[in-house]
């Protein structure tokens, strides 16, 4: 991974640190020599558009482009978790199925360190590359299956407690962030799975990899739902599911399904479109998922339209540090232009 780019208009002058580090192969797809790969990057980093009609992740244009970026790399769990809420839960006055879900949950709490390690855990960062590829929007209920050439790019996540984040995310000059400063989220959140999970029942069992996992399940409720709808979409469900390992007790798979219905501003002619989300997670002998694979399909249905399409993204983490020096509110502040719109009463 790359994090430093080179001065070339002052030659004496310090390094620039790259925001988001990025990968060799990358790197190397932007010129012959390395002062006109810096200077392609540099250029398209700022421009965030690109020359030519955007081919990317076979989109049409760079604007669907760029909301394919922001469906795979910022995912939405729709739960608010508050900041005094504990990581284990009561196991009596409960069903047995939510019962034996938060029993699951305390053992993948144990398995990746333990409450008092998670508790002491204020802040952290990560720094990883992807790899994304994607199929074209396909008429029909046929399957589709990724092709075209794949595009790399790398993400940085910052997080610290009570309820701050940040997330970049850079592939093909083109760049994505999401977060929140604890009030306001733009894009979409993202929540840790131990302080979410322990409201979800236990469904099945089911194998993953040859790897027999319990299959835990979390519904949105109702007026979670309709918080989130708007006068002209409304998000008709939306649920989550993460597979834990039977034997080791750590997150081996995590799924994401969403339905949202887009009412026409005129006539009756809903619109669907329905978002399936699947993360496989790989562990190779240490307790923290450092790699894993996102496969994403879309669907688009109702009236005279009936598509499907699916990207796929593979990622990898290189880098980690925990409880950050020097960490302050001001990294998570949110754009000029949502504050701005907050001021101005739109939202």
């Amino acid at each position: 991974m790359r994090k430093l780019c080179s001065n070339y208009d002052r030659e004496y002058a310090l390094d620039t640190v790259l925001e988001v580090p990025i990968p060799e192969e990358m790197f190397t797809k932007m010129g012959n020599s390395s002062a006109s790969r810096w200077q392609n990057m540099r250029a398209l980093m700022r421009a965030q558009v690109a020359a030519d009609k955007s081919t990317h992740l076979q989109s049409k244009s760079d604007n669907e482009f760029i909301t394919l970026l922001k469906l795979v790399g910022s995912p939405l769990i729709p739960f608010q978790v508050h900041p005094d809420q504990p990581l284990t839960r009561p196991l009596k006055d409960c069903t047995i199925e939510a019962s034996t879900a938060k029993y699951i949950v305390q053992q993948y709490i144990a398995a990746i360190g333990g409450s008092l390690a998670l508790n002491s855990v204020e802040s952290m960062y990560a720094v990883g590359q992807v790899k994304m590829a994607a199929s074209e929007m396909h008429q029909g209920d046929d399957s589709v299956h990724p092709g075209g050439k794949s595009e790399v790019g790398g993400f940085v996540p910052w997080q610290k407690d009570p309820d701050l984040w940040y997330l970049e995310l850079v592939v093909s000059g083109y760049k994505v962030s999401a977060g929140s400063d604890g009030k306001v989220a733009w894009n979409q959140s993202s929540k840790t799975l131990a302080a979410v999970l322990p409201e979800a029942v236990c469904v099945t069992d089911k194998a993953v990899n040859n790897e027999d996992c319990f299959v835990l399940k979390l519904e949105t409720d109702s007026n979670t739902l309709k918080a989130q709808s708007s006068s002209n979409k409304e998000i008709v469900h939306h649920t989550i599911w993460g597979y834990f390992s039977q034997r080791t007790g750590l997150l081996v798979k995590f799924e994401d399904t969403k339905l949202v219905k887009m009412k026409p501003i005129k006539g009756n002619d809903n619109v669907f479109w329905e978002t399936s989300m699947e993360s496989v997670i790989y562990i190779e002998g240490i307790n923290i998922a450092h790699s894993g694979k996102t496969t994403a399909t879309l669907y688009r249905y109702g009236a005279s339209h009936n598509h499907k399409r699916k990207i796929e993204e593979t990622w990898m983490i290189e880098e980690v540090d925990f409880n950050i020096c020097g960490l302050s509110m001001d990294c998570f502040l949110p754009p000029a232009d949502l504050k701005r719109e907050q001021e101005g009463g739109e939202l």
